[in-house]
Order: C-alpha cells, then structure tokens, then sequence
C-alpha cells in the first residue's frame, strides 16, 4: 500500500503538533511538573499519534478500493493486523 505524501499532508501535520506536543511532556516532567498534569498530556499525545496511525490505514483502504478492483484488491488479513498493530 502506497501513500502518497499530498494525501499525508493532514497526518504529517497532525504528527508534527503530537511531536511538539510530546516535547513539552518531556519538559515538564523535567521541571517537576505535577504527576496529573504530565499524565493529561502524555494521553492527549497518545490519542493524537493512534489517531494518525487510524488515518493512515484508512487511507491506505481508501486508496486500495479506488484502484477499481473493489474489495477484492484489499488483503483483508493484512489490514486486520496493521489494525491491531494500533491496538
């Protein structure tokens, strides 16, 4: 399953906010930030990186039904497991 990087802009995007997003974890458990404070912040990277990982596969999907050959083209298995993979 290819990918196209026009059709990643909005994930790489979101990618790039989770990864600023995850260095003010890191900073603020470097200043001694409150343990709840840190914990908020690290899930909010944590849904925002799964999140991504969804899209990405959805859009491989995507793509593979518009290749014209239906759901026939997709591998079922495969999907399944790059799924759980983000489970």
């Amino acid at each position: 399953m290819e990918l196209e990087p026009t059709e990643m802009k909005a994930i790489i995007t979101r990618m790039k906010r989770a990864n600023g997003h995850l260095a003010s974890v890191i900073r603020m458990m470097e200043e001694g930030s409150d343990c709840e404070s840190v914990l908020t912040q690290l899930a909010a990277v944590n849904k925002a990186i799964s999140r991504s990982g969804y899209a990405i596969v959805a859009t491989g999907l995507q793509n593979c039904l518009e290749a014209g050959d239906g759901l026939d083209s997709v591998d079922v298995k495969k999907m399944e497991k790059l799924f759980l993979a983000l489970a």
